[in-house]
């Protein structure tokens, strides 16, 4: 399964500059260890040490949050697009 990944910019050193990226991934969960494979460090930076996507990372499937779909177990199919967008804070 060929899933688009779009990268933030923050991220793009450990994908070799590339703001997309394909991968094969059923679900959210596979999909973050498909880029961690590809792309080693990754994973670490969208997840915290137990593994969980960290608070301040948004994941969209489809431009839908993946919190209000099936969080890390949303399926994935051939073509979903998946976009990892670090939240910004302000003041």
């Amino acid at each position: 399964m060929a899933v688009k990944v779009r990268i933030p910019t923050p991220l793009q050193k450990l994908t070799q500059e590339k703001a997309e990226v394909e991968v094969s991934a059923k679900n959210v969960q596979s999909l973050i260890e498909a880029l961690e494979k590809a792309y080693p460090g990754i994973k670490a930076r969208i997840c915290d040490e137990g593994g969980n996507i960290r608070r301040f990372v948004n994941i969209f499937v489809n431009e839908e949050d993946f919190r209000f779909l099936k969080k890390e177990q949303t399926p994935l199919k051939d073509g979903d697009e998946v976009s990892i967008v670090p939240a910004i804070a302000g003041g």
